[in-house]
């Protein structure tokens, strides 16, 4: 019934239940309501990556400790396809004015992603969403506290921590 009737709340199914001569209570409807609209996504997180790693790029931020206790902020874009290093730069103080123009960099000849996957980071702000769109970037955004959504940007950062910056 509510797959016929999707406008239907669960009292209203209740009743037509109670009808029918059937005693349920309106808590078990809403139960079974909820599982009977439940639908599977279009399209799986790992599917999107298989589908489109040709196109896609991943970019994020790591802190490295300096010899004098500050710290330096490097920030990098990767290529999924490739799982290739396209573009990287280091700063001690990240803005979003920076961020954006980083993308710029990375993309001097015309050779944009056709998607960025990236965390949700104050430092990237509503600028670089403007930009990449105008560059013909998909800004895609990985849900809330979960890395292993843009694994392939966090292998890079802890292959940097293990290759390069182990001596630090």
């Amino acid at each position: 019934m509510a797959r016929e009737n999707p406008l239907w709340g669960a009292q209203r199914i209740r009743g037509e239940l109670l009808k029918l001569g059937f005693q349920i209570s309106a808590e078990s409807v809403r139960r079974y309501m909820h599982e009977a609209r439940r639908r599977p996504p279009s399209q799986t997180w790992r599917t999107f990556l298989n589908n489109h790693s040709p196109e896609i790029w991943a970019c994020d931020f790591f802190t490295v400790p300096t010899l004098f206790f500050s710290t330096l902020y490097v920030f990098f874009f990767i290529d999924h396809g490739r799982r290739r290093l396209v573009h990287f730069n280091v700063t001690a103080h990240p803005t979003a004015d920076w961020v954006w123009r980083q993308l710029i960099e990375a993309t001097p000849w015309g050779e944009q992603p056709r998607f960025l996957i990236r965390d949700r980071d104050a430092c990237f702000g509503s600028q670089f969403i403007a930009r990449a769109r105008a560059l013909g970037i998909e800004v895609v955004l990985t849900p809330f506290r979960c890395p292993q959504a843009n694994a392939i940007a966090e292998r890079m950062v802890g292959t940097f921590r293990q290759q390069c910056l182990d001596h630090v």
